[in-house]
């Protein structure tokens, strides 16, 4: 059994989820879930950021401490994947104690190894992005919008030598093509390495920003968020306790903090630490809606969970996964989605399995015939296994769901060609019936597992009906022919059904 570690970014708790939010929660539960359907030893990581600048003035201003302020809106993000039924094995909070004692450990070793240094600093200081930045960042000589306002400040704070791997992390990226997926998003950490790296600013003095972990070696000020959002992963993974999960295999993030946090910060942190990298970087792209990027100024935002309650949670999953194409933007769509809903899930998806169900009910009363699975689908099956199998392992949950489509078309078109209902009233025509319906039980059983890291609890639904056990829902058990042979199916249940 292989051992599989993913995590997603943990998010700021400074605002309510979003359509970004939960498809990343999404698209990393639907790799952990294809992993685990391998038999793979899965680990699971989510959860939330709580320190920082936002979140102190954000709580200042309902007037509660920021403790609280957290409490209230982890809730929030803990209520986004249980609405969406990720599977994640872990929720990260950064106020935790056991998150703060291995941040503080990490510091103290950096600078007694002379990685952090004490400097006065002046320079332009991102009160959005809670960072440093230099006039090397400005576009036309203008701030981009990312950085929001920028303030020129005077301060002596802590620094870490992030210069000092610079040459170290290039060599990195380039000896490790699969290191970021898709290829064409480790070409941006590439393109920043072309530039001379500063060193990072890693503290905020406690006058001006109380909200926090405290530096180690200074109880004046706390550490830089960053610094202290990107050590969850390790400190979250059972650091310095048996049965350790890091490395990660994947990290699953979006595109805005592959450069510099991701792409940069973390893995010199880590290098200068002594600690193993992580195997992979998934990036993908941002959603936009109708064609324009989403905003809270401009109101056209999506909230994940109103579309959860109104369609179900896998026809939301089943939506993302299948309209993104990991790495790129996507556009949001309601009319599409509801489209996907009627056309994909219920007219395909939806039909073939009841359609199957019924008609084993009807015409054999209710018991899966034992009877050889005709060729041309048994192909079609293949073909399917093979393709999912190929484009999950390539993290392509489009194409994966692509190849499910098609097995579902494929079986539909069998239903149609075949006719069961005509063989029904030919006594010569038995023989080919009970063919035609074990070959429509055993696309239908694949198609359950194949859908599973994607539509679970659709999944679950069909194997109920279907009468299979646990041990029968694994990837591999989707080999055997004739698995349902005597097996009695229950009753057909709609599992999209028709929208107003």
């Amino acid at each position: 059994m292989a051992s599989f570690f993913i995590t997603t970014a943990i998010d700021y708790v400074n605002g309510l989820p979003h359509l970004g939010h939960a498809y990343e929660k999404v698209l990393a539960d639907a790799v952990a879930r294809w992993h685990r359907s391998r038999g793979d030893d899965v680990f699971f990581l989510t959860g939330v950021d709580e320190h920082g600048q936002k979140v102190q003035q954000s709580a200042q201003k309902r007037g509660i401490e920021p403790k609280a302020f957290c409490d209230e809106m982890s809730g929030h993000f803990r209520r986004l994947c249980e609405g969406l039924g990720t599977s994640h094995d872990r929720f990260a909070r950064t106020t935790e104690n056991s998150h703060k004692r291995v941040v503080r450990q990490f510091l103290q070793q950096l600078h007694d190894a002379g990685d952090i240094y004490f400097e006065q600093h002046e320079g332009f200081y991102s009160v959005r992005q809670e960072q440093f930045v230099t006039e090397k960042d400005m576009v036309d000589g203008q701030w981009p919008e990312i950085f929001g306002e920028v303030l020129s400040m005077k301060e002596p704070n802590y620094f870490f030598r992030l210069s000092k791997y610079q040459d170290w992390l290039r060599k990195h990226a380039e000896d490790h093509p699969d290191w970021i997926y898709p290829a064409f998003r480790r070409n941006e950490v590439l393109g920043a390495l072309e530039k001379p790296l500063g060193d990072l600013c890693i503290s905020r003095p406690k006058s001006r920003l109380a909200w926090g972990i405290p530096l180690p070696f200074d109880e004046d000020y706390v550490t830089y968020v960053w610094f202290d959002a990107l050590v969850n992963y390790v400190s979250f993974s059972g650091w310095g306790e048996p049965g350790c999960r890091w490395p990660a295999d994947v990290h699953t993030i979006g595109k805005d903090i592959l450069v510099p946090a991701h792409g940069i910060y973390w893995p010199i942190m880590l290098r200068a630490l002594g600690i193993e990298q992580p195997k992979h970087f998934l990036v993908h792209g941002w959603w936009h809606l109708r064609g324009e990027k989403m905003s809270k100024t401009t109101g056209n935002v999506i909230d994940p969970l109103e579309l959860v309650d109104r369609y179900g949670a896998d026809a939301f999953r089943y939506y993302v996964l299948r309209e993104m194409t990991v790495g790129q933007d996507a556009d949001f769509s309601p009319e599409n989605f509801a489209t996907r809903y009627r056309s994909d899930l219920g007219n395909d998806f939806g039909n073939l399995v009841n359609r199957a169900i019924s008609m084993i009910r009807r015409y054999r009363a209710g018991i899966v015939p034992a009877a050889a699975i005709e060729p041309v689908v048994k192909e079609a099956i293949s073909e399917a296994r093979n393709g999912v199998a190929e484009a999950m392992d390539n993290f392509e949950t489009h194409r994966a769901l692509e190849r499910i489509a098609r097995l579902t078309q494929r079986g539909n078109q069998f239903v149609d060609e075949r006719a069961p209902w005509k063989l029904a009233k030919d006594p010569a025509q038995t023989a080919a019936l009970d063919s035609v319906l074990a070959t429509l039980a055993e696309t239908v059983r694949i198609l359950s597992i194949l859908v599973e890291p994607f539509l679970p609890s659709t999944a679950g639904r069909i194997q109920q009906q279907l009468g299979m056990d646990q041990r029968e829902t694994r990837f591999d058990a989707s080999t055997p022919d004739g698995l349902l042979a005597g097996r009695a199916v229950g009753e057909p249940q709609p599992l999209f059904p028709r929208m107003e």
